[in-house]
C-alpha cells in the first residue's frame, strides 16, 4: 500500500493565506489519519518538511496560490504540470519554497511517484485568523479533489500497463 503526505502550507494569521492548513484540517476531520494517509501542517514550510515528502510515495498540497483567477478558484496541478507551475512562481511568503522542498526530493532522488498541488486563488492576505467567506466555501470542493487522487494514486495500475497518466492541470 502507497502512503500519502496531504501537506497544507500557509499562514493561518493571514486570512485566505492559511486555507490550505484550514483543509488539511477539515479534510483529517472527515478521514482521520492511517496507514496510508498523513496530515502535516506545513505552516510557513521548513526545510525539516524534506524529509517528510521523500518518505511519501504520494504528496498533495494544499496552499493559496495566484491563479490569475477569481477569488475561490481551485486549480490542480499534477505531476509535472505542478513542478511547471512552482517553476514559473517568483516570490514566496513562506520562509522556503516549496519549490526549494522538491528540489531536494529531486536531488536525493526522493521525489514522491504522484505529486500534485491544490492551489486555491486568495481573496485577501491580510491580518484575520480565519479565510474569507469566498475562499472558505470552496473547501468542500477542494476536499472532493484531494479524496478523488487519493483513491486514484491507491489504484495505480502496475508499471508498464497500457494507462497513461494525467500530468495536466484541471481548474474548477
Amino acid at each position: 500500500m502507497s502512503h500519502t503526505l496531504i501537506l497544507g502550507i500557509g499562514n493561518t494569521l493571514l486570512t485566505d493565506e492559511g486555507i490550505g492548513i484550514h483543509v488539511t484540517r477539515y479534510l483529517e476531520d472527515l478521514n482521520p489519519p492511517s496507514e496510508a494517509i498523513t496530515y502535516l501542517d506545513g505552516g510557513t514550510l521548513s526545510f525539516t518538511l524534506a524529509a517528510d515528502i521523500e518518505a511519501a510515495d504520494n504528496l498533495i498540497v494544499i496552499d493559496a496560490a495566484q491563479l490569475k483567477a477569481p477569488a475561490g478558484t481551485v486549480q490542480v496541478f499534477i505531476n509535472e504540470s505542478m513542478d511547471k507551475f512552482l517553476g514559473s512562481t517568483k516570490r514566496s511568503v513562506h520562509e522556503v519554497g516549496l519549490l526549494d522542498l522538491m528540489d531536494i526530493a529531486r536531488l536525493t532522488d526522493t521525489l514522491p511517484a504522484n505529486r500534485a498541488l491544490v492551489g486555491i486563488q486568495p481573496e485577501s492576505i491580510d491580518w484575520g485568523d480565519s479565510p474569507t467567506s469566498t475562499v472558505r466555501n470552496s473547501m468542500e470542493q477542494v476536499a472532493a479533489e484531494v479524496n478523488g487522487l487519493i483513491q486514484k494514486w491507491q489504484q495505480i495500475p502496475p508499471p508498464g500497463s497500457n494507462q497513461q497518466e494525467n500530468t495536466g492541470e484541471k481548474i474548477i
